[in-house]
């Protein structure tokens, strides 16, 4: 969600929050860089997404391969920093951060590409259906005005409110508010977890909302969402974040490895590159974290039993 986005993004519901851990880049690993050790690090990023990647990785490179993985809580933006400095071994997901992959990948060369992670990701506004089936009009950006109204809470000081997810998360909302001129109040829920909550009781009381959301996200099947659609994106169009009046892009998301770990990383690394799954088996591994209440390492145990056609080519 990112491109700018961090969706950004601890105790199981942190972890459910989507992006807005603290700042954990002076967290090494006490794995890290321990010569001759057969270890990993993984970067978690706070959004249960990134933490099922992390999961299902973990659970192949101790059960399959015989490594000691160790993991480490970082934001989207530091992430970047522990990895180029080898705080971290891997990135398994990012949203796009091109001055980041500048920086480190094409200039100081401490970041090495690692291929598509195999889902692609989309951040935008969405409503619930139900409220889509009462006004079908709504989901014209044009259209938001009119409805603002409905969307008014004790938070959004008389003006509809937008909701979205932790302060942390880079978002364009604010900007677009006010570019495209719409009485509406970015109001954040503070984490993914609060957002999800809200909205669940929302949905449960049948209320209107609108809310800054994204996918691949496993809340859909159980809260029916439709986007609004905002100006389309076009290449460059979010170029300058003041004056923003496009939608987000839809973006491949991306893996990547800290430059030394590729060239003494073996078989882990190997691995780590041919990570490579599709939305559904996130949302599987997501659902079973965040809705069913199973620890990562029970979801993880569970996909890889009834996945061996996917995970085995990682192997190879």
């Amino acid at each position: 969600m990112r491109l700018r986005t961090t969706l950004a993004v601890g105790s199981l519901l942190l972890l459910l929050t989507g992006c807005g851990a603290a700042d954990m880049t002076k967290q090494a690993s006490p794995f890290a860089n321990a010569r001759g050790a057969k270890t990993v690090t993984l970067s978690v990023q706070s959004w249960v997404g990134a933490q099922s990647n992390v999961a299902v990785a973990q659970y192949l490179l101790e059960h399959k391969l015989g490594y000691r993985v160790d993991t480490v809580q970082v934001d989207e933006v530091p992430a970047w920093d522990a990895l180029s400095q080898g705080r971290v071994d891997a990135l398994l997901e990012d949203w796009g951060h091109p001055d980041q992959e500048k920086r480190y990948v094409t200039d100081k060369k401490t970041i090495t590409r690692a291929g598509d992670l195999g889902v692609t990701g989309h951040i935008g506004w969405y409503v619930p259906t139900y409220l889509v089936k009462q006004h079908p009009d709504i989901t014209n950006w044009k259209n938001l005005n009119k409805y603002a109204s409905l969307f008014r809470t004790p938070e959004s000081g008389g003006k509809g409110q937008l909701m979205d997810g932790s302060p942390s998360y880079v978002t364009n909302d604010k900007a677009l508010v006010k570019n495209l001129k719409l009485d509406y109040q970015v109001v954040f829920a503070g984490s993914e977890a609060a957002q999800i909550t809200q909205m669940k009781q929302f949905a449960k009381e049948k209320k209107p909302f609108l809310t800054y959301w994204y996918s691949p996200q496993w809340l859909f099947k159980k809260v029916p969402m439709t986007e609004v659609k905002l100006p389309p994106y076009k290449e460059g169009c979010d170029a300058d974040p003041a004056k923003i009046t496009c939608s987000y892009p839809h973006t491949p998301l991306q893996k990547f490895l800290n430059a030394d770990f590729v060239k003494s990383g073996g078989k882990a690394a190997a691995f780590l590159k041919n990570f490579k799954w599709t939305t559904e088996d996130q949302n599987e591994v997501s659902l079973m974290i965040a809705d069913q209440k199973l620890s990562p390492q029970d979801a993880a145990r569970k996909w890889v039993d009834s996945h061996p056609e996917v995970w085995k080519k990682w192997l190879s």
